[in-house]
């Protein structure tokens, strides 16, 4: 095998023709991923290549994993447009976006995958949601939208290095804070695992002020720190360089008190998105990503008219050894984008099922998982009660009963001919009452090709069955499933979150 995607060979049938010819090998896949970041402050987007390789020795039950991702391009940083206060300018995003497939030689149609993610308070803008699928539209033939403040501290932690660095130094925890223009996502690593993730309205663009220093913008969370500040703040009225200072430094003390403590003070509390962190593991390294880390870091002094050259300061001093050790990350602006094209993908074994591959790409499927355990798993009628609960726990009542759902199945049994008939007999019965909708299945095992097949033939299932594998997936997460790649028997898969406004 060769370390280059393609394998190499000369001839056919071994008769040398004199020209070489290349074939591809089956272990090895090369996928272009696009990362679309819509931030409260700045937008961006990334290029990446990412290498594929299939897993084990036996290619029909082993699955892609990636191996080497390489950036192929990286935007200018562009002021996130708006055209008032509540509304995302839509024409300037789209305009952007040609621009940088046409800047980066790359067409839309060569885009495998990626993600389109909106982060920190531009979530909670009037068409944020429009906006982010618009683009998801525009960028490829499978490229999912996505926002949440808990997948954006991921990405932000794969995307900076931190994860990284954690799986090179097992011995130590890390925690990567991520702030940008609205919001600052804390994530913890260890030994390149997540051990927890949060987010707090503090960033740089809580305000903004035009060039006369009148006030264009002000963030919910900005008014709830004003108010603790004794001071109100008002649209088209001066904001004084003592209020900016006071302003920046109350966000450093909140975000300091709520990376450090886990009783938090009613104004940090307000101003949290997620949760309290518990803190369960000391931290021995932080590092900043996100447009405020480069003042943070000094690595620029740019006056964008909003908090951010004081944030980055007052952050800065604040910080004592017993928070960690400060290190520089890998990226920092850009950290979140490059997490979005490079760590959103995986892909499915060669063990899939698809019965109709017009359904494909199968968009915003939310993941239900039931449980079954060894006994449930040998009655078709108890796995079928397993999915109706995991059905009404997930809220999917009679109102919403045909929301898009992905099937996620961890089989706890030896996959036999009559194992695995029973727990087809199980999903027919539990998925009665969605005939109109294809049906998606997740298992956690190489068995998506069998029962697959037995749910549409055995059973005279009418509607189209997609059955993938080997797939990491958590209860109530959202998926996309992309159209099946040439040659691999395997398709995309993104596990994303979607929570607008």
């Amino acid at each position: 095998m060769h370390d280059d995607p393609l394998e190499h060979y000369h001839g056919h049938d071994g008769e040398a023709t004199g020209e070489e010819t290349w074939a591809p090998n089956p272990d090895v896949l090369s996928l272009t991923s696009v990362g679309i970041d819509i931030g409260s402050s700045t937008s961006h987007v990334t290029f990446s290549e990412l290498i594929l390789h299939r897993q084990g020795d036996n290619a029909m039950t082993s699955h892609f994993e990636v191996v080497e991702r390489n950036v192929l391009y990286r935007s200018p940083i562009l002021l996130t447009p708006y055209s008032d206060a509540d509304t995302i300018d839509m024409d300037s995003l789209s305009t952007f976006l040609d621009t940088c497939y046409l800047d980066a030689g790359i067409d839309p149609s060569q885009t495998n995958t990626g993600a389109v993610i909106c982060t920190g308070v531009a979530v909670q803008k009037n068409n944020a949601e429009a906006i982010v699928r618009l683009l998801a539209t525009k960028g490829g033939k499978f490229v999912c939208a996505t926002a949440g403040p808990r997948l954006e501290g991921l990405l932000a932690a794969h995307g900076s290095g931190t994860v990284a660095a954690s799986q090179q130094d097992p011995g130590r925890t890390f925690m990567n804070v991520d702030m940008g223009g609205g919001t600052a996502k804390v994530t913890t690593v260890s030994n390149g695992a997540i051990i927890e993730t949060g987010a707090i309205n503090i960033g740089a663009r809580l305000v903004a002020w035009n060039e006369d220093g009148n006030l264009v913008r002000i963030e919910d969370g900005a008014r709830r720190i004003a108010q603790e500040l004794g001071f109100a703040l008002e649209l088209d009225r001066q904001i004084t360089m003592d209020q900016r200072r006071a302003l920046a430094r109350k966000q450093a003390a909140v975000l300091i008190e709520y990376i450090t403590s886990t009783a938090l003070s009613p104004l940090a509390a307000d101003l949290v998105v997620t949760n309290p962190l518990d803190r369960a593991v000391p931290v021995q390294a932080i590092l900043f990503s996100g447009g405020v880390s480069e003042y943070i870091y000094q690595r620029d002094d740019k006056d964008y008219g909003d908090l951010g050259p004081m944030l980055g300061e007052e952050v800065r001093a604040l910080l004592t050894e017993e928070h960690g050790a400060i290190e520089i990350p890998a990226e920092m602006i850009r950290a979140t984008v490059i997490g979005a094209s490079q760590y959103t993908v995986q892909l499915s074994s060669s063990t899939i099922y698809v019965s109709d591959p017009s359904v494909l790409p199968a968009l915003d499927r939310q993941v239900i998982e039931p449980f079954i355990d060894e006994t449930t798993a040998q009655d078709p009628g108890a796995i079928a009660g397993a999915i109706d609960r995991a059905v009404a726990n997930a809220d999917l009542n009679e109102l919403d009963h045909h929301r898009n759902i992905a099937l996620y199945i961890r089989f706890p049994l030896p996959a036999t001919y009559g194992s695995l008939q029973v727990l087809s007999e199980g999903i027919v019965k539990g998925m009665q009452g969605r005939e109109d909708d294809p049906w998606v299945i997740v298992f956690d095992t190489d068995i998506g090709a069998l029962v697959g097949a037995m749910i549409k033939d055995e059973f005279d299932v009418p509607q189209a069955v997609v059955a993938t594998d080997e797939i990491q997936v958590k209860y109530l997460d959202y998926i996309d499933i992309g159209e099946e790649v040439k040659n691999r028997k395997a398709v995309p898969v993104v596990v994303k979150s979607l929570v607008f406004g």
